[in-house]
């Protein structure tokens, strides 16, 4: 690492006539800029486009003028960031600046670090800002610390905190449930306070996602506007709050959720919050969607430059009820078609407590004689006779009472001393205690051992479908039990770091109960997310559309189920569930035995068509042309390639009206000064939904008059490939 200090009297850049009281944060299209007056108080002035001249913020009055890092204390009426009990008790601080660096980590990632203290006491808080500059991304965060005589207690830690003085603001966030995760939601934000929030404890992404988009000045659009976008990368509770208080400013706190969880900071030890990930786009919501994907690609996830292979996974073909040669059938099944890899998922492990339902032998990981009398190894080398891989699931953090692991060590569970154990999935699910060094070892070595003694598997499926039901821990002292919210997960992310140092390559899907972890705090741990176990096609082109906006389709995994599907019971075609599925990293959730002869065939030339596009739509930047949220009946979106030669475009058909005219489809992201041949791709029975193959347009054509497409059918589909000539 290259270090350069940067001292407060000389920065790069164009200043006010007090050039020394600016610090600014850099990418290449973008900025923040900090103050420092002449009490070293730190203020935050600015986060936008980057501008010709800093003097325009302050002589318009544009700035903010808001703490950095607000503190309680002095003005306790105000938002915090901050909040802490000193070793005398003292509730109250004031942070003023000490000194900045900026270290140099390579061509494009500077770290700018402000170094704050109390005015009193030796109470420090650094703030971070790394900067992204080609993808004009920033991670925010804080690390504080104290040399008082005794423990300081943490009461409030947010990561990061902004603030824009914009009375009209809009933001579009994403919630749900189990099957609906990701729903997406816009509207105005008011006068008062609005907050996204998780306090599941271990399933942070249910209900709430730790991510949203703000318009600033107008509503929210793909193409045009004023967007800030955020998402927290932090695996546990998360809050991020917004309140539009009486002068118009819209304060923003981001970070890990103080519900439960005030934090003993002992002498000498730092406290890490987690990064904020921010990027600002003055083309609207679509431009930063693609410069989040850019930046997770290629910094944030494992293996982001790395095709992703086309899987079938058991569940849904055969959920626990199956034996060696009923997956056997499974792997032939999968090789037959075109697939690249086969899942084995819950079900093969348990033998006193034989892992045939939900409710037993979860945490006895012996592969089940009863069922795979060979073991893994039999199925592995099955895979690879058929030329394709091997993957497993596990959920290695839970366990039921029925399992010779709890009998075993029944303290090793969460629980409250002296009252009844609340059960989860089964009526017998808990969850293990993460807090605990040897629980962590415990799961370390299940997969460790795992992968160890079968260093063929390719993929893993980590579960974990349950959230924190038994506030309490036998490991933490009574004066600790409010750190296990985040102990939990500083146990977790130690495991999944001694994980990847062993099998760096491995590629793991983070699941839990569906989308229940899909957040920027698990991605640089696994290499994609299960977005939701609702797989009805019709349902995931708005889970997937919401689920874009944030992460890159190669996180995405979108599986083909059957018809009827298994939880919504809705009739879908065949051609639609692959067009869907497409979109993503392709994948089948069924059972091969029962789809027609017709439908295996389409299978694997959809498979095979998918080979050829899928770096296109894994690498590619995505456009999203008509949100089904706002047509309610359609559905587009385009994925292009780097250089703009090789272009995927998808429309989808929701709903019939009698009599109606469809517009004609507006293509986005093409250099208009090109050639593009389009083929229809992934036809079914020979229909043409676009016409005659190789016809060619310009790409200004494409994207200004659009091209009309017979989509006549309730769950009619298409996929266009452009190539340029």
């Amino acid at each position: 690492m290259k270090k350069a200090i940067i001292l407060l009297l000389f920065l790069s850049g164009t200043f006010t006539s007090k050039s020394q009281e600016n610090i600014l944060v850099n990418t290449n299209s973008t900025q923040i800029i900090l103050k420092v007056d002449a009490d070293k108080n730190l203020t935050f002035e600015y986060y936008g486009k980057k501008l010709n001249r800093i003097d325009d913020l302050f002589n318009t009055n544009t700035n903010t003028g808001a703490d950095a890092y607000p503190a309680f204390g002095i003005r306790p009426d105000k938002t915090i960031a901050i909040r802490a009990k000193h070793a005398n008790l003292d509730l109250t601080l004031v942070l003023k600046y000490q000194s900045h660096e900026v270290y140099d980590m390579d061509t494009n990632v500077d770290l700018t670090t402000i170094h704050l203290k109390d005015e009193i006491y030796p109470f420090y808080v650094d703030i971070k800002y790394k900067t992204f500059k080609a993808e004009d991304v920033i991670e925010m965060w804080t690390e504080i610390s104290h040399t008082e005589k005794n423990s300081v207690t943490l009461f409030n830690y947010a990561s990061a905190y902004l603030a824009f003085k914009e009375p009209t603001t809009y933001i579009s966030h994403f919630h749900g449930n189990w099957g609906t995760e990701f729903t997406m939601e816009e509207f105005q934000l008011k006068r008062g306070k609005f907050s996204i929030e998780s306090k599941e404890g271990i399933r942070s992404s249910t209900k709430d996602n730790a991510s949203f988009f703000l318009g600033l000045g107008s509503a929210l659009s793909e193409n045009k506007g004023d967007v800030i976008a955020g998402a927290l990368a932090w695996t546990g509770n998360f809050d991020i709050s917004f309140a539009h208080d009486e002068f118009s400013t819209i304060n923003i706190t981001a970070g890990i959720n103080n519900y439960a969880s005030e934090y003993t900071l002992d002498k000498g030890k730092k406290f890490i919050t987690p990064a904020l990930i921010l990027t600002y786009s003055n083309e609207g919501k679509g431009q930063a969607s693609r410069n989040l994907h850019r930046y997770a690609r290629k910094y944030k996830m494992v293996g982001g430059g790395e095709e992703r292979k086309i899987l079938l996974n058991s569940w849904e073909g055969v959920y626990f009820d199956f034996n060696e040669d009923k997956i056997i059938d499974l792997i032939d099944d999968t090789a037959s078609i075109g697939g690249e890899l086969f899942v084995l998922d819950d079900g093969w492990f348990g033998n006193k407590y034989s892992r045939d339902k939900a409710d037993q032998g979860l945490g006895d990981w012996q592969v089940s004689k009863k069922k795979l009398p060979n073991g893994i190894e039999k199925l592995i080398d099955e895979s690879e006779n058929r030329g394709i891989k091997f993957g497993i699931w596990v959920e290695p953090e839970m366990a039921n009472t029925s399992s010779e692991l709890y009998e075993n060590h029944p303290d090793w569970v969460l629980q409250n001393a002296g009252r009844e154990l609340v059960k989860g999935r089964g009526k017998t699910q808990v969850v293990l205690d993460l807090s605990n060094p040897k629980v962590q070892d415990f799961v370390f070595n299940t997969v460790n051992d795992l992968l160890n003694k079968n260093p063929h598997i390719d993929y893993i499926k980590w579960d974990a479908n349950a959230a924190i039901s038994n506030y309490g821990s036998t490991y933490l002292s009574k004066e600790k039990q409010s750190h296990l919210y985040i102990d939990y997960h500083s146990g977790l992310q130690s495991v999944l770091k001694r994980l990847r140092e062993k099998h760096p390559n491995i590629i793991m899907q983070a699941c839990a109960s569906g989308g229940g972890r899909t957040n920027y705090g698990f991605l640089q741990y696994f290499s994609e997310f299960w977005p939701s176990d609702n797989t009805d096609a019709l349902q995931r082109i708005y889970t997937q559309w919401g689920m874009s906006h944030v992460f890159p389709a190669i996180t995405m995994a979108s599986h083909v189920s059957a018809s009827p599907n298994h939880q919504t019971k809705r009739e879908i075609p065949i051609k639609f569930r692959f067009d869907v599925a497409m979109t993503g990293r392709l994948g089948l959730e069924l059972q091969p035995k029962n789809m027609t002869d017709e439908e295996k065939a389409f299978s694997k030339a959809a498979i095979s068509v998918y080979k050829d596009i899928r770096p296109i739509i894994q690498f590619g930047d995505l456009y999203r042309i008509v949100s089904p949220y706002q047509n309610k009946r359609l559905a587009s979106l385009i994925y292009v390639d780097e250089q703009k030669k090789n272009a995927v475009f998808f429309a989808y058909y929701l709903e019939k009206q009698v009599k109606e005219t469809l517009p004609y489809f507006k293509f986005q992201g093409l250099d208009p000064t090109t050639n593009y041949t389009i083929n229809e791709i992934n036809k079914y029975a020979e229909r043409k939904v676009f016409g005659a193959d190789d016809k060619t347009f310009s790409g200004s054509f494409l994207m200004n008059t659009g091209v009309k497409l017979n989509l006549s059918n309730e769950y009619d589909s298409v996929i266009l490939h452009l190539t340029a000539k």
